[in-house]
């Protein structure tokens, strides 16, 4: 076996990087969950004074206060043996109203990384694993983590994209958010037009109930309605509009929900379909965001796919053509591309 020591050191290199960035999420969710990164947001301050502060014990503070500002999450004073948070970091990691709150994200990594014994299984058995099934870590940090793109893009971006939407949700509309988890994406749409009525739909009692509580916690419950019901299933018609946010590669049967989607439309009635960015070839795909999606999608979407009927597992890298295949297959006539970020893609169907 001959080596190329300069290619060995960079892919050891790499392996430095990943290793302490998978320990790291660790230190992220700590730091989240004992309010490390807010009390850091309010100013300067030494170990023993975060810990004073968060309540939390000064050994451990100060050895994941080195952590963070080695991986420059956080900034450190040599000169006064004070951490901190400059404007971008208590933008991302302290302020959950942010568009670009980043800590929910590792919530959902660990939490997917808690299947890991059972998906390897899976890839033994070609057994699925249900949403339900997984660690609450992933219900909670997608929650956190979807609600910031959403923020940032929902409401300035992905329904002006909309052909007519817009000035229908303003004045009053009937909207189905189908695969609604916990309720985030419905919640911004209904806040923002208080005279449309909405219906989040979930298969997971779990996350509906969380649903619940939120609209209540909000007080949005006079135009918001949550149930539990399946893609396929969900009841209503005349939808002016439907929306499948970041779930339509999860379900088992996507062709199946897209026909009921169909059905429940409106004959003038918009699709709006969102999914994380994806090329349609395979080698378009390798890269950070593309390695991120397939990941997870290894972890969450297709073992979810799998557990449910059909199973068609599509991936969350499916693309743009597979979609089109799967819309138009249903019936819809009208496809197209409405916008997007470096995170996903915004289709727009109609019948």
């Amino acid at each position: 076996m001959a080596l190329d020591m300069d290619r060995l050191n960079a892919f050891v290199g790499r392996f430095v990087g990943d290793l302490g960035a998978a320990a790291h999420a660790g230190m992220v969710v700590i730091g989240e969950k004992l309010g490390l990164y807010k009390a850091l947001a309010t100013g300067p301050m030494t170990s023993a004074e975060l810990a004073a502060k968060t309540r939390t014990d000064e050994r451990y503070v100060r050895e994941w206060l080195a952590s963070q500002a080695a991986g420059g999450y956080i900034t450190y004073d040599e000169k006064n043996n004070q951490f901190s948070l400059n404007d971008e970091q208590a933008f991302t990691m302290a302020d959950e109203d942010s568009p670009a709150y980043l800590p929910g994200a590792f919530e959902l990594a660990l939490g997917s990384l808690a299947a890991v014994p059972r998906i390897t299984e899976a890839f033994r058995t070609g057994a699925g694993m249900g949403w339900n099934e997984h660690d609450e870590g992933v219900f909670h940090g997608c929650e956190k983590f979807f609600r910031s793109g959403y923020i940032a893009n929902l409401l300035s971006s992905w329904i002006p994209s909309l052909d007519g939407i817009q000035k229908k949700l303003e004045s009053g509309a009937k909207v189905a958010d189908v695969g609604c988890g916990k309720g985030v994406s419905t919640l911004l749409m209904a806040e923002a037009f208080p005279n449309s009525q909405f219906f989040g739909f979930d298969y997971h009692a779990q996350s509906i109930k969380g649903a619940e509580q939120s609209a209540k916690k909000q007080e949005l419950s006079d135009n918001v309605n949550f149930k539990v019901a399946k893609a396929k299933e969900y009841p209503g018609s005349d939808y002016d509009l439907v929306t499948v946010f970041d779930s339509l590669h999860d379900m088992g049967d996507p062709l199946g929900a897209a026909t009921h989607i169909l059905q429940s439309l409106k004959k003038d009635g918009t699709w709006m379909i969102v999914e994380p960015f994806a090329n349609d070839d395979l080698k378009d795909n390798l890269n950070p965001v593309g390695r991120m999606y397939y990941s997870f999608s290894t972890l969450l979407c297709t073992p979810c796919s799998r557990s449910q009927e059909v199973g068609l597992c599509l991936g969350a890298q499916a693309g743009e053509a597979r979609m089109r295949d799967i819309v138009s297959s249903a019936g819809f006539t009208h496809f197209r591309r409405a916008t997007e970020t470096p995170f996903n893609i915004v289709y727009e169907a109609r019948p």
